[in-house]
Formats: C-alpha cells, structure tokens, sequence
C-alpha cells in the first residue's frame, strides 16, 4: 500500500512568474489543491521533502496546512526536462474511505520458460481503491510460463477491495516464442527492403560473391 506522509504547506499569496522563481529560490516548490465544488487552494511546499515524497507511486501525503491536516494524491507533476527538479505539483483533496481512481504499474515476477520473449503488454493499470489502501504495483507471476500463455486482466490478484478499471478480457502480459537469430536477419531485411534502403554487403557476402563469379 501506498505510504502515508506528512509534509508542512504555506498557503501561496503571490502569483506570476516572478513571484514563482522567488518560491524556487527558496527551494520550494509551488502547487494547486482542488477539491470537487471548492475554489482551488494554492501553496508552497519543501523542494526535498516533496522529492522524497513523490518517489512512491500514488504517494500518499498529509499535508499541514497552518496547523490542519489535508489528505491529498498528487494528480499532475512538473518537472524540469533537464534536471528533473519538480516545479509544479497539482493535487486533489481525498478523505479517509474515498475511493479513487489511479494508475498503477505492473511488474512480472519470476522467469518465463526457457526460448520465451515476454511483453508486458499493459504498463499501467486502471483501479479503483480506498484512497489510504492504494497499492504501489501489481505483480503477474510468469515463472515456467511457455510460448502461448497470456495473461488476462480477470487472472490478476489484487488485494481485497481493490478493482480492476477495464474489461475482464484485457491482455496485460503475453508470452511468445523467442525469435531466432534467422527469423531477426529476415525480417530486419523485409524492413529495409520495405523502406527502400540498399545494405552494404558483408565481407562474407562480398567473398562468397567474388567466389561465384570466379
């Protein structure tokens, strides 16, 4: 399950791109609370313990809002796309009870049989959860699984209270028959044929070439 974590907020009284960067200055971090019926509520949190924070999926964090507690997920998060620092974060306001809907990643576990390729076919899953039970991930066992095997979103095992978001016929991992070196050669040449490109012979081929016109 998601961790519960406590954070101290400022309500933000200044707005505009300077006032922004003055926030950054102080490394801290500005953001936007929404409830559903309620004006949005703006902030400023610590730069590294909102870092910290947002390290686990669907983090769970109370916020201290002059000496109140405010239960909130993270709902959208900017980051500078060069340092990856968080600039902005959105949040929307949950209750103890609520359920939520969010995403979740899906990981595998375990190996598949032996000349098996494995596709993970649905990263992220849709579910519905208490907003205090989310869980961090799913995990799909494929341990021996062989060429053929799929597994269906039916076949997951979430925890009690927790609902898949999609059809029961949804394909999460499937795992196929490892391709042979050969199949990878003809295919890749299919592709550049395809496209138009002209590959350089290897030494091999330009040798074998020489051969036959000898």
């Amino acid at each position: 399950m998601a961790d519960e974590i406590r954070i101290s907020a400022e309500i933000r009284t200044e707005f505009g791109k300077g006032a922004s960067r003055r926030v950054r200055r102080a490394e801290r971090v500005p953001a936007v609370m929404y409830e559903k019926g309620n004006e949005p509520v703006h902030l400023t949190l610590p730069g590294h313990a909102l870092a910290m924070a947002l390290r686990h999926e669907n983090a769970l964090i109370t916020l201290d809002i002059d000496g109140k507690d405010q239960l909130v997920l993270p709902w959208q998060v900017q980051r500078d796309i060069i340092t990856g620092f968080v600039e902005h974060v959105d949040f929307y306001m949950v209750k103890k009870g609520e359920k939520v809907v969010v995403d979740i990643p899906v990981y595998t576990t375990g190996e598949a049989g032996p000349e098996t390729f494995v596709t993970i076919e649905a990263q992220t899953i849709s579910v519905e959860a208490e907003a205090t039970h989310i869980p961090e991930s799913v995990e799909v066992p494929i341990d021996g699984m062989e060429p053929g095997t799929q597994v269906l979103a039916q076949e997951l095992k979430l925890p009690a209270g927790v609902t898949y978001q999609g059809e029961p016929e949804d394909l999460i991992v499937n795992i196929t028959q490892e391709a042979s070196a050969e199949q990878v050669e003809a295919e890749l040449e299919a592709a550049e044929e395809e496209a138009g490109i002209e590959r350089e012979p290897s030494d091999d081929e330009a040798q074998d070439e020489n051969s036959e016109e000898e």
